[in-house]
């Protein structure tokens, strides 16, 4: 992976975008110093070079999903196939492979706590090589931002 460098103007753009990604192009513009036509191209290009998304980010909580959790997980065959294989499960939500105490950390998003024990018992421990699952249920989200990559 290589990096990207950015210039004073692309981490203008991004840190509007990460403030209200629905910003027109007109309104972008005029905040970092460019035309509409210049912001609507920076965007494009950032995008394309796979620098930033514009998303839309729920709240899980609010559409149901009153039960979420981090799981860390030892796995015992080879960590990438087992990574993929927790991807695919619909539930989770993240998963990074990592080094140290676990070799995968996993987020999952479940209705309630009987949903969860599902997902946990058909789901993931289904999945061959995983070793040991450790939960690390959310009891309230302090902080959440999105804002990296504009210093």
């Amino acid at each position: 992976m290589t990096r990207t460098d950015l210039d004073a103007t692309d981490k203008a753009i991004i840190s509007e975008l990460q403030n209200d990604g629905r910003l027109p192009y007109s309104q972008l513009g005029a905040r970092v110093g460019l035309s509409e036509a210049a912001s609507r191209q920076r965007v494009n290009r950032l995008t394309e070079r796979g620098v930033l998304s514009i998303v839309a980010v729920t709240d899980p909580i609010k559409l149901g999903y009153g039960y979420q959790a981090m799981l860390g997980i030892t796995v015992h065959t080879t960590v990438a196939e087992t990574a993929d294989a927790l991807a695919e499960i619909e539930e989770v939500e993240y998963v990074v492979i990592t080094a140290g105490h676990y070799n995968v950390i996993a987020e999952v998003l479940c209705t309630d706590a009987e949903h969860f024990l599902r997902v946990i018992d058909e789901k993931i421990r289904a999945i061959e090589g995983i070793g040991t699952v450790e939960t690390l249920t959310y009891l309230r989200l302090v902080k959440q931002t999105y804002n990296w990559g504009t210093m």
